[in-house]
């Protein structure tokens, strides 16, 4: 039999915090409180920013797919991570393994481009606010949105068919609570140096590439807005550019610290929170920090409210 043979059959085994069984409890019940409020933010944001006309500009759409983006990344992990801190069972089939992994890495490789593409799109409306429509035309949106993807998937593709090429010798005990690239790695049973290296580098461009554009964008946005002489118009620039900041802070800083760090610098237990944090912490708050300083997002969510809230009303009314 072959050395991955033995996973292709029997699956992996995800040690996530089994070692911490009354912590699994706690988690589990924290878990699916946010995965719930990160399924109510984003499903609003795109649903009001879908159903308002006023909505329909270059920042919502890209606002949506971040939304979409966001829905489809954690619930890439969540429901597999509840089923193991519910119950004794921490198996994970290869199949179920191997597809996590590839979407899991396509998805969070497309959050950093997507995040690099709204900054681009910030920066023309505050530096280039009389070309806007034009530059961001629909076409271009929609071009820059596929070609995001495209990258990303073909990031996916070569990094973890590189890592699952790696023999295992029967190894199948994953020190996380996903299917993730350096756990993955770490059960690899030949010196995987060379493999860490193409890891490293290629994070480097996925992550530190889209990271500087947003810093070059931003500090041009920053002098746009110090030339903007009323106090109305440069608060309503920070507005408007102040969430996208922040979400970038927090997405760009964990990831940095997780993934750009050769070799086991973090500990096993930190890493383990980390990424528990930006899989479903951020996305839960993406939502929140997109909507509290926008007045015309809150709007549409009130009138999303309005509209569910007159046709429970009126089924009421048809049923007496």
């Amino acid at each position: 039999m072959g050395q991955n043979n033995y996973t292709s059959l029997h699956g992996f085994i995800l040690l996530g915090f089994s070692d911490h069984p009354k912590l699994e409890m706690v988690l589990s019940g924290v878990v699916t409180l946010f995965y719930f409020i990160m399924w109510v933010g984003n499903t609003a944001i795109i649903l009001a920013s879908f159903l308002d006309s006023h909505l329909h500009t270059p920042m919502y759409f890209f606002l949506r797919n971040l939304s979409f983006l966001d829905l489809c990344f954690t619930t890439s992990i969540i429901p597999q991570m509840l089923v193991n801190l519910w119950g004794p069972d921490k198996t994970i089939s290869y199949v179920g393994c191997v597809t996590q992994l590839y979407v899991y890495m396509w998805l969070g490789s497309t959050e950093c481009l997507l995040l690099a593409v709204m900054s681009y799109d910030r920066f023309t409306a505050i530096c280039k606010p009389l070309h806007y429509l034009v530059i961001m035309n629909p076409h271009l949106c929609l071009k820059m949105i596929i070609t995001v993807w495209s990258i990303s998937l073909a990031v996916s593709v070569l990094l973890c068919t590189l890592t699952l090429n790696l023999p295992r010798c029967g190894n199948n005990l994953l020190d996380h609570f996903l299917c993730e690239l350096p756990a993955m790695i770490k059960i690899a049973c030949i010196d995987t140096t060379t493999v860490e290296m193409s890891v490293f580098a290629l994070g480097i461009v996925i992550v530190l590439t889209p990271l500087g554009l947003i810093l070059i964008s931003y500090g041009y946005i920053a002098k746009a807005v110090l030339r903007i002489k009323s106090k109305e118009g440069q608060q309503k620039a920070i507005n408007t550019c102040g969430s996208h900041l922040t979400v970038v802070s927090i997405f760009y800083g964990t990831i940095i610290y997780m993934y750009l760090q050769p070799g086991n610098s973090a500990s096993k237990d930190q890493g383990k929170f980390l990424t528990l944090f930006y899989t479903i912490v951020t996305p839960s708050l993406n939502p929140l920090i997109y909507t509290l300083r926008n007045k015309d997002m809150k709007n549409a969510l009130r009138k999303l409210v309005r509209v569910d809230c007159e046709s429970t009303k009126s089924k009421r009314n048809q049923k007496s």
